[in-house]
């Protein structure tokens, strides 16, 4: 039947409809957990066609691939896919790569509109896998502690909980009596949680749960210490570090004045003995006398004064 006649018949006889394609769908927005089989419907409502062509097509970040065309699986779909119902599409062992939208298309050249497509958007949920958590093992009262926890692989993406000793810690603490005393912030979607003044009620196990609508994981329990600082020994510390040093630089100075470091006292100019020559009987002179007597003095009163 052409296109005028079939206008010609609708203005004639206004409950006459137009023979045209149509599609429609049980669930435009399936939901599905990975590794699990999803349905796509795709439904044709009405056409006279007998035979109309079937594709389906995927849309990921923008790329358009095929899923089906011309009767056949394409790509890694020839394994794990297949058409139900003459239209919809069954896709098998689901992976977090599957999520996209998803285009039925219908071309029947025998109606009067030839082609109709649905588009059909899959989530496939993937479960979180154990959050990485990182605490710190002691910290000094009154000082900040930052505790993290987060995982990569859950979709949608992870929500976080913190435990101490395997009791909830809420985002609102004074909802809590028994960390009330607390002073922290908590971040569900960051993971973070920050004490910004610790004590000592703070010391204990801490774990983490990452939770989507796929499921849940935990990371292990790890201890956190809360400790005073111990003025008096850090004081003492120093002190001992302080007498160290100036036992040292006493040393020093000792050994200096015993000529340690030295070949030679010089005052004023320095004095070295002639040598003697051999087979000669070396007469010293009274000033040579002198001399010696007047080193011989000074150290002396030098090993006096250390």
């Amino acid at each position: 039947m052409s296109c005028a006649i079939s206008y010609y018949l609708l203005f004639v006889f206004p409950g006459c409809r137009l023979l045209a394609v149509e599609l429609t769908s049980s669930n435009t927005k399936p939901v599905v957990q990975e590794f699990q089989s999803v349905e796509l419907s795709c439904i044709i409502k009405s056409t006279v066609t007998p035979d109309p062509r079937i594709e389906w097509k995927k849309i990921r970040d923008g790329e358009t691939s095929y899923v089906f065309f011309d009767n056949k699986m394409q790509g890694d779909f020839a394994t794990r896919a297949e058409i139900l119902s003459r239209t919809s599409l069954v896709i098998k062992n689901t992976t977090r790569m599957d999520t996209a939208t998803y285009r039925c298309e219908v071309a029947a050249p025998s109606d009067t509109k030839t082609i109709d497509e649905i588009n059909i958007q899959l989530t496939v949920q993937v479960k979180p896998v154990t959050p990485r958590c990182i605490v710190p093992k002691a910290i000094p009262v009154g000082k900040t502690a930052s505790l993290h926890c987060h995982e990569n692989e859950g979709y949608p993406k992870s929500t976080y909980s913190w435990y101490r000793n395997s009791e909830p810690l809420s985002p609102d603490m004074r909802s809590n009596a028994k960390f009330q005393n607390s002073s922290y912030t908590l971040n569900p979607t960051t993971g973070t949680l920050v004490f910004h003044a610790v004590h000592k009620g703070d010391t204990g196990r801490y774990s983490c749960i990452a939770t989507n609508d796929a499921g849940f994981a935990k990371c292990e329990e790890q201890e956190m210490e809360v400790y005073d600082l111990n003025i008096g020994g850090i004081v003492g510390g120093v002190l001992v570090v302080l007498a160290v040093l100036v036992l040292i630089t006493f040393g020093i100075c000792c050994a200096y004045r015993r000529g340690y470091f030295a070949n030679s006292k010089e005052t004023g100019e320095s004095y070295k003995a002639p040598a003697k020559p051999d087979g000669v009987n070396y007469i010293r002179t009274d000033d040579e006398v002198t001399n010696d007597l007047h080193l011989t003095s000074l150290y002396v009163g030098e090993a006096k004064d250390c």
